[in-house]
């Protein structure tokens, strides 16, 4: 297995159906990356050393998605200087706006970029993470620019259907 240049982090196992779409969107793109479990609450010490042995791995961007008062993120981005790409998880009665607010706020000096809700926000979060990695790698950049043709295709052959051509 390569040495991955994502990690992707959820505050529970129970997150997992969602952060997989980030794993199998960067595996369509041969971007090689892990899943890892940690709490900003429950597991303060493991989210710590987790940052610090994948920064010494190579790993290059952090995918978090977190549900609620959803501090992962942030507590991610302050152990590292690496890009962190939040994502907000539907895992409270407020839907996710909590974990939307909570990704988005952060103080200035502490950046999270922040995706949608769920699992669109889990593909885009892949994405934008590939599309950092491609700035210094031209096949990916090229995977990635194949990919967005093929949404293109995708779209034109949707509506020849609706068309009846």
């Amino acid at each position: 297995m390569s040495t991955p240049l994502v990690t992707i982090v959820m505050g529970s196992d129970s997150d997992l159906p969602v952060m997989q779409v980030a794993a199998e969107t960067l595996a369509t793109l041969d971007v090689p990356c892990e899943l890892r479990v940690s709490s900003a609450h429950r597991s303060p010490e493991k989210t710590r050393r987790l940052v610090a042995e994948a920064v010494e791995r190579g790993v290059r961007v952090f995918i978090v998605g977190a549900g609620a008062a959803a501090h992962l993120a942030g507590v991610i981005a302050a152990e590292t200087t690496r890009p962190v790409i939040g994502v907000p998880l539907d895992g409270s009665p407020l839907k996710g706006i909590d974990a939307l607010y909570s990704t988005v706020m952060m103080p200035g000096g502490i950046p999270v970029a922040s995706m949608a809700i769920g699992k669109a926000g889990a593909k885009n979060a892949a994405l934008f993470a590939a599309e950092i990695l491609a700035l210094h790698d031209p096949a990916l950049a090229e995977r990635l620019a194949e990919d967005r043709r093929q949404q293109t295709a995708g779209v034109e052959e949707k509506d020849r259907k609706v068309r009846g051509g």
